[in-house]
């Protein structure tokens, strides 16, 4: 074997090591979060929860990805990437098995400390890319949407069955996913022992660069982001609700929710794959965006055509969730400040994805009717439609050197 070829064969090995790491982070990065809903009346009923506790309970980790994403730039630059990511793994098994424990007050202190582990994960997730992966930014970010959202549907079909086993209930269907951590864990470790001291350097080192919060492209970014997330936040919180009161079952309306997150995961591999084909993102994200709008208009005028919307909503959505962790790559010169936009634009983004739903059952209650919110939501698509134009064009956000 020639001295080109081994070096060749060491370079694919590393870089298909540094995809299944990104891989497995991904399958964590939703299940944990996600498994509580199917579960909610059986945890509200074991612990005496009132309705807005529920709600409380499956909101706090938007809220902590909220106000933790800007912090997770810093928490690497401190630690280094590797590292940073390992920390924030371990941090999110610790987050499960704290939540499953039978201790007053624990499963508040799990769900915080989940919302945390995932807020970074979040965010670094995208820096990780940037780095390891700088030519395949749209097919690796494709890959690690399609397997968060296949493991997120996998998660909420499983939990059910698992509580109803006999000596089980929800606190072991909950607890289980703490072994998908650690086997994330235990996976990188290796990687981090050999390659952390050399990692670090760069970080210590970097180039200087134009922080997001100071760039018109970053908000453009930011705005793409959160606009996405209520077009996603909004349909999972809802659509069943808006299902049923046409007349669905509970059990279709499920089965449905599980479609959309089925389709979804298909929409985000295709749009992974056509994304880096194309000389800039507009076209795609505009397409993402005007099927979110056809969704919402569709849902207020035409309920009845429901599979029409389930399959629209979850191709725009999966399509454009690819984009939106795409261009916090694409639109920065340097990891560490993809590291930075990923930051800000997930915690504004979180934060309309958390306001998006309430807002729309506020306007549900006022006007005693699904057409105001459906409306109104249909309006900011609007609004998303021009962001992806604005977003989706060829430029980055400026390094300040000279």
């Amino acid at each position: 074997m020639s001295a080109a070829t081994e070096v060749n064969a060491g370079r694919g090995a590393r870089l298909g090591l540094a995809f299944a790491g990104v891989m497995l982070i991904a399958v964590n990065l939703r299940v944990s979060f996600v498994s509580v809903g199917p579960l909610l009346n059986d945890i509200s009923t074991d612990l005496g929860l009132s309705s807005a506790g529920a709600g409380f309970l499956t909101g706090l980790p938007l809220i902590a990805f909220a106000v933790f994403s800007p912090v997770a730039p810093v928490f690497a630059s401190r630690l280094g990437l590797d590292r940073a990511l390992w920390a924030s793994l371990l941090l999110l098994t610790a987050g499960i098995v704290l939540r499953s424990v039978p201790l007053t007050g624990l499963i508040w202190v799990g769900t915080g400390l989940i919302g945390v582990a995932i807020a970074f994960l979040n965010v670094l997730v995208p820096s990780l890319v940037k780095r390891d992966f700088p030519g395949r930014v749209s097919q690796v970010t494709g890959s690690y949407t399609a397997a968060q959202a296949a493991a997120a549907a996998f998660g909420a079909a499983l939990v059910v069955p698992i509580a109803q086993v006999p000596q089980a209930g929800w606190r072991v269907a909950l607890g289980i996913w703490a072994g998908l951590a650690l086997i994330a864990v235990a996976a990188l470790l290796p990687r981090l022992l050999r390659h952390g001291r050399q990692r670090q350097a760069p970080e210590q080192h970097r180039v200087p660069y134009l922080s997001p919060w100071r760039s018109v492209l970053g908000w453009q970014v930011t705005f793409f982001m959160g606009l996405q997330s209520v077009a996603f936040y909004v349909l999972m919180a809802w659509l069943p609700s808006i299902e049923q009161s046409q007349g669905v079952s509970e059990a279709a309306a499920g089965t449905h929710l599980s479609i959309f997150l089925l389709v979804s995961v298909g929409a985000s591999l295709a749009t992974g794959a056509l994304l880096h084909r194309l000389p800039d993102q507009r076209l795609i994200a505009l397409a993402g965006s005007v099927l979110a709008l056809i969704t919402y208009s569709g849902l207020a005028v035409a309920p009845g055509l429901t599979m029409v919307w389930v399959v629209t909503g979850a191709v725009g959505c999966g399509s454009l969730i690819v984009v939106a962790l795409s261009l916090f790559s694409l639109r920065t010169v340097h990891h560490s400040q993809a590291a930075a936009l990923s930051g800000m634009a997930q915690s504004v983004g979180y934060a309309l994805g958390a306001a998006g739903p309430v807002a729309f059952g506020a306007l549900r209650d006022w006007s005693g009717g699904w057409t105001l919110p459906l409306a109104v939501t249909a309006g900011s698509m609007v609004i998303l439609c021009l962001t992806a134009v604005l977003s989706g064009r060829d430029r980055l956000i400026q390094d300040v050197r000279p």
